[in-house]
């Protein structure tokens, strides 16, 4: 029977491709001299242009954050429970624009591509980039669609800095500025996961220095290992505990039968890496992260986060959740006192949930209802109606 998708849903999506041969000039002094962005739009936009929104992924994440591409897949994006008609970002009102990023895996230039000075893939050769490098290449986009300013800026995690950084590279181009379970920059035990994360990569024999896909290999047990590590971060203990507790998959404790026992939540996270590792690359995963170390919105401001949101000219909204350990609320608490500190227009919110940094993708009722409250002032400012 053909799937019907729901019909709080955005329906069937297409990603649509934007290629731009004027050079993009990266933080790092490198630059590219053509690229592409993969993307999707949602909603449609107004006369005055002006109700656009921009959905900025997180680590893992790419253009398909809602709705759904074909009929047999019938597989969501992965933000599609908070955008669509009647979601928070409400479809009807909002034209959403949600791009891969650059290094991405999912068709916008990265490690994969040919490298045209080359003809072989970029592989471990592609530039090193920065959150401002996704930015930049995001208000091209901006450009190329004829969208002069966002009604909003909407990111969770690494998202929630692409959000922060549009508010200071571009600030009369965006309305508000919306952070989820985001920081001003990564904690010492972040740098540290991280790290540990691309250990296990570069560490399998299989990442022959970056260069597998010339060498038809890939890493997939690294690959698998530091998404196995990250998705630890992402649960809180009392979710793990929910979920698996120590629940066993097979095996018992019967004498002699131990070396047969494997825990349900080591099964989860098996699954979890292994299906990680042959939909993601593994250089993209390197840079991202990488990319994740790097942020720190002070660092040019004298290390003073007030001074670098001085030049903020939008509202915003930052959500944090209270058993994310990741990016716990004290983090975003410094956000805030930030932009106290500047003077700027702030909303916070710390939402109760048991399920850790993975929060923000979730089904949370005062998330929803905190979320879809704020999106109906932007859309009221607008000149729209309730």
């Amino acid at each position: 029977m053909p799937f019907t998708p729901p019909t709080d849903s955005v329906g069937l999506v297409t990603p649509q491709r934007q290629c731009f041969s004027e050079p993009l000039t990266l933080a790092s002094g490198r630059r590219l001299d053509s690229y592409e962005i993969v993307f999707e739009t949602y909603g449609e936009l107004n006369q005055e242009r002006s109700n656009a929104v921009l959905i900025c992924h997180a680590l893992s994440g790419d253009h398909h954050a809602a709705g759904y591409h074909d009929e047999v897949d019938a597989k969501p994006g992965w933000w599609d429970l908070y955008i669509g008609p009647g979601k928070p970002i409400d479809t009807r009102r909002f034209f959403v624009i949600s791009p891969n990023n650059l290094g991405g895996c999912a068709g916008s230039t990265g490690p994969r591509s040919i490298n045209p000075a080359t003809g072989q893939s970029w592989g471990a050769q592609f530039p090193l980039l920065r959150v401002r490098d996704w930015v930049n290449s995001q208000a091209k986009l901006a450009d190329a669609l004829g969208i002069q300013r966002f009604a909003a800026v909407i990111g969770g995690s690494l998202g929630g800095m692409q959000a922060m950084r549009w508010a200071l590279e571009y600030p009369e181009r965006i309305g508000h500025c919306i952070t989820i379970a985001s920081a001003l920059k990564l904690s010492a035990q972040n740098l540290a996961f991280n790290e540990v994360a691309r250990r296990a990569i570069t560490s399998d024999p299989d990442f022959n220095d970056g260069n597998y896909l010339s060498r038809k290999s890939v890493p997939l047990d690294g690959l698998a290992l530091a998404r196995m590590i990250g998705h630890i971060t992402y649960l809180s203990n009392d979710l793990m505990g929910e979920k698996f507790g120590r629940e066993l998959r097979r095996g018992s404790f019967a004498l002699g039968q131990e070396s047969d026992i494997e825990f349900q939540v080591q099964s989860y996270l098996r699954y979890q890496g292994e299906r990680f590792s042959t939909s993601f690359d593994a250089n993209t995963y390197i840079l991202m992260t990488r990319a994740l170390d790097y942020f720190d919105l002070a660092r040019e401001y004298g290390d003073d986060p007030a001074a670098a949101f001085s030049l903020a000219q939008c509202r915003f909204l930052v959500l944090s959740f209270s058993t994310d350990w990741r990016f716990p609320p004290q983090r975003s608490r410094e956000i805030v006192d930030a932009l106290l500190a500047a003077h700027k227009s702030v909303s916070y919110a710390e939402i109760d949930s048991n399920m850790g940094h993975d929060a923000f993708l979730l089904p949370n009722a005062r998330y929803q209802e905190i979320f879809a409250n704020y999106m109906s002032r932007i859309h009221r400012d607008l000149g729209g109606q309730y």
